[in-house]
């Protein structure tokens, strides 16, 4: 008994290590993600001035591009303050039963599947503004008597947009590496989908300035529609899989191996892992000896999950030892 007592208090304070470390990454992560919300706010402002003042439907998408940075952007940063909040008694406004108040460690596990759920939303916004800027090209291209050719000034929105959003992506890919973290990962995806666009815009400007073509900034802007669109379909599809259990195979394959390593596992029934946000879990029904102990069982569970926490950072592995028929 008392081994067991000192064997729980070990695993608590393993699991409250493990969320210090994942507290540090989404304060680091909420770091980056403010600076990205300047940096949006600063970029949208200029393009659509200067989209207005020149006439540039191409610079007008970019800027609803950049404006829909802050819309995802936002949702990220709440997504990371639910999940990091944890003196919070509740669940954005809704009370916790009494068994999910006494379990530290499922109830932040919760708290970490708000980052993908605010980071799915975000790749619905994306797709929506995709639609509208596709949308407003292709009525700029049946409507050749409201085709124009963007004035020089432009091309200053489209380098500076361009250059900031190079910057703002490196940045995020660089923190996202480092942290781990899938906010910043899909804020990585967007602000290079958003460096893309830029980059495309300045060229489209350019183009239609060279070679007189007023059709040209109309098809641009389609253009970056769909640059935006992809992002949010991949932001969305690698989201919604996650909140949906889904597991990488190849993934799950080598968890498996990694198991059938021991000795005393004879097979393995059942194996699923999930997401919590940055965080994976690992519930596992393994085959043993039908004449195996009790206590040798509860011993071979944690040897099983001590090697998937070092090996793969799972930060929870559920055993269960049925005997092998």
């Amino acid at each position: 008994m008392k081994d067991l007592k000192a064997h729980r208090q070990s695993e608590q304070i393993a699991w409250e290590e493990r969320q210090a470390a994942e507290l540090k990454k989404l304060k680091g992560a909420r770091l980056h993600l403010s600076m990205n919300v300047v940096a949006y706010i600063g970029i949208s402002i200029v393009e659509f001035y200067l989209a207005v003042v020149g006439r540039s439907q191409t610079l007008r998408a970019d800027a609803l591009n950049n404006l829909s940075g802050i819309i995802s952007t936002a949702l990220l940063l709440m997504g990371n303050h639910i999940a990091s909040d944890i003196d919070d008694d509740d669940l954005i406004g809704q009370p916790l039963s009494a068994e999910l108040q006494q379990d530290d460690q499922r109830l932040q596990l919760t708290r970490f599947r708000y980052e993908t759920v605010f980071t799915l939303i975000t790749g619905i916004v994306m797709v929506a503004i995709a639609g509208s800027v596709m949308f407003s090209g292709v009525k700029s291209l049946l409507h050749t008597g409201t085709q124009t050719i963007p004035q020089p000034i432009t091309l200053v929105g489209a380098g500076i947009a361009a250059l900031i959003m190079l910057i703002v992506w490196w940045s995020n890919r660089r923190a996202g590496r480092k942290l781990q973290n899938a906010s910043l990962t899909a804020a990585a995806q967007d602000s290079l989908s958003d460096a893309v666009t830029s980059v495309g815009t300045l060229v489209a400007i350019a183009g239609a300035l060279l070679f007189q073509f007023e059709w040209l900034d109309g098809a641009a802007s389609i253009v970056v529609g769909i640059f935006i669109l992809t992002a949010g379909v991949k932001i969305f599809r690698e989201s919604s899989l996650n909140l949906a259990d889904y597991f990488d195979p190849k993934a799950e394959e080598q968890f498996r191996q990694a198991v059938l390593a021991f000795p005393a596992v004879q097979g393995v029934q059942e194996l699923n892992a999930h997401y919590n946000g940055n965080v994976v879990t690992l519930d596992l029904i393994i085959e043993v000896d039908p004449h195996m102990e009790v206590q040798d069982s509860y011993r071979l569970g944690e040897e099983i999950e001590a090697t998937m926490r070092r090996q793969f950072g799972i930060v929870d592995t559920d055993v269960m030892a049925v005997p092998k028929g």
